[in-house]
């Protein structure tokens, strides 16, 4: 691999990995603070891609349908925690975890019924169509850049709200104590419906910026659904942190794998996974 090469395919392993942290910071968010296991993760990111085909078409701009399609999935993960996840905390895993992976059914359902079955494909707006030259022999998307910057901008919102505000505060008091928390006077519902609301908006916006690259089809929540649980539990369940270390490590392993060991490039990942637990069974880092 010369070096022009390897710089592609490093920036392509970070853009993957930002993008991998978007969808298991949800996700981790959700278990590590309210405790629910949550396999329709990967639903959000699907309707995120599709909010951005259609929304993009009916404005113009993927701008602004990342925007109005961010909001509305926020107000989505208000309503669907209100109508149905609230219900479920004080259950065990078990009922958890058929509520949701019915849920995956119903959504591909809603799915073809609002959207068909056909793969469609996102533009890309002309500002960010072009490549910038690197090196003297190299160029790269700007909208993978575009991607990348995203998602830094998004990492670092949510450390600063979860370790720097008065709500982040509150968020950390009530998973690790929720009932010395509500006797101190923190609402937990509504810190629950906040924290459920931004792991959906997050995975949703993942699925918005990644639909011009990887088009919009059926079942594509499915297939990122257990990449974002490999994240999860290497970096360890309820970590932030550990899921930004952990997506990209999965990213460099995952990209690099495919160019230099094809061959067994579908197993790299999970050999990682297994390493990592080896040596730490609760993953990278502890919540």
């Amino acid at each position: 691999m010369d070096l022009a090469n390897f710089l592609i395919q490093l920036l392509n392993s970070v853009q993957y990995g930002l993008l991998l942290f978007m969808l298991a910071a949800g996700l981790t968010l959700i278990f590590g603070i309210m405790g629910v296991v949550n396999l329709a993760h990967g639903s959000f990111y699907m309707l995120g891609a599709y909010l951005a085909w259609s929304l993009s078409a009916q404005f113009g701009s993927l701008t602004l349908a990342i925007v109005v399609g961010a909001v509305l999935s926020v107000i989505f993960g208000l309503a669907l925690e209100w109508l149905l996840f609230r219900h479920f905390y004080q259950r065990d895993h078990l009922d958890q975890v058929l509520l949701t992976f019915g849920l995956i059914y119903i959504f591909e359902e809603l799915r073809s019924i609002l959207w068909g079955d056909d793969v469609h494909g996102v533009t890309i707006p002309e500002l960010l169509g072009a490549s910038i030259p690197l090196t003297e022999n190299l160029s790269y998307p700007v909208y993978r850049l575009f991607m990348a910057g995203v998602c830094i901008a998004l990492a670092l919102g949510l450390y600063g709200l979860i370790s720097k505000t008065r709500l982040g505060m509150k968020i950390r008091a009530g998973a690790f104590n929720r009932e010395m928390a509500e006797s101190l006077g923190i609402n937990i519902k509504r810190i629950h419906a906040v924290v459920f609301a931004l792991g959906v908006g997050l995975a949703a916006v993942a699925g918005m910026i990644a639909a011009p690259i990887a088009s919009v089809y059926p079942n594509m929540g499915s297939q990122v659904l257990i990449m974002c649980f490999v994240v999860v539990v290497i970096g360890g369940i309820g970590s932030v942190r550990g899921a930004l270390i952990a997506a990209l490590l999965v990213g460099l392993v995952d990209t690099f794998g495919k160019v230099l060991l094809p061959s067994v490039a579908g197993m790299l990942v999970y050999m990682l996974m297994a390493g990592v637990l080896l040596w730490k069974p609760e993953g990278l880092f502890k919540q």
